[in-house]
């Protein structure tokens, strides 16, 4: 299951959000987005957990909780949408 967190620190690593989710189980990935050009992080990332009930439970114990003195968003990811991605002018 693919988890969504938001609203993370621009100081943590990506090994510490595995750590925090290793409490509640298997973590396949743990993924922060970062800024393509700059590289500093966007604020929120993804964690990949094979097991559903792990998962459900992560999200159950640590959205809303503090993490580097920033407040968790933590659900389940919503699945991509293709699309054009923004940001250029279209003639």
């Amino acid at each position: 299951m693919n988890v969504y967190v938001g609203n993370l620190s621009h100081e943590l690593t990506e090994e510490e959000l595995k750590q925090a989710f290793e409490a509640f189980g298997q973590v396949e990935s743990a993924k922060i987005i970062t800024d393509r050009y700059s590289g500093v992080s966007r604020g929120f990332g993804f964690v990949e957990m094979p097991t559903q009930a792990e998962a459900e439970a992560a999200i159950a114990e640590l959205n809303g909780k503090e993490l580097k003195g920033r407040t968790l968003t933590v659900n389940e990811a919503r699945p991509r949408t293709e699309g054009p991605r923004g940001g250029g002018r279209r003639w």
